[in-house]
């Protein structure tokens, strides 16, 4: 909670931060790391690899391997997706804070209840386009790497089948911090 100076019109209103768990909300964070932290961690190294491969075969060797580009490229799209599930269990989005942080309490608890419902659905929408696209990209090949289109898209639907869940999970803990 903050408590806003005593100058000015809301001298002395207290407010929740938008991003700051309340004690209440300790159990959003089941862990220090979650299995798509693992996840994400691994594709992230994975990237990393890619890049400085395609990097030192292209300034070292002078012969770069053509499928360190393409992989790259798809692994930075992985990670965004499957770190999103991370970013949103530590509400680590970014959010405009403006408008609630001067509401009192009970009506920021609500309008954050709300912005968590909007992301359900966007992120559950999301996830049923990944979901076709999976099942559309099936027999579509990569350009130079010899793996279905659909292994993509399917770390994009994991990944926001993840944000969905958590964004769920967030919901339902500030449903119930209202009810207290």
């Amino acid at each position: 909670m903050t408590e806003i100076p005593n100058d000015g019109p809301l001298a002395g209103v207290t407010v929740a931060p938008a991003m700051a768990a309340p004690p209440e909300e300790a159990e959003l964070r089941l862990a220090p790391r979650a299995p798509e932290d693992v996840l994400a961690f691994l594709v992230f190294w994975l990237l990393a690899f890619t890049v400085f491969l395609q990097f030192f075969t292209r300034y070292v060797l002078n012969n770069s391997l053509p499928w360190t580009e393409e992989g790259a490229r798809y692994l930075l799209v992985a990670v965004a997706f499957l770190g999103g599930g991370l970013a949103v269990r530590r509400r680590a989005h970014i959010a405009v804070e403006f408008v609630h942080n001067y509401l009192p309490l009970g009506a920021s608890n609500a309008v954050l209840l709300l912005a968590d419902l909007v992301c359900i659905g966007f992120y559950a929408y999301s996830a049923y386009l990944a979901w076709l696209m999976v099942g559309l990209m099936g027999t579509q090949q990569m350009a130079v790497i010899d793996l279905p289109m659909s292994w993509l898209y399917a770390a994009v639907l994991a990944g926001l089948c993840v944000m969905s869940l958590r964004s769920v999970q967030s919901a339902w803990l500030r449903f119930q911090l209202r009810r207290r």
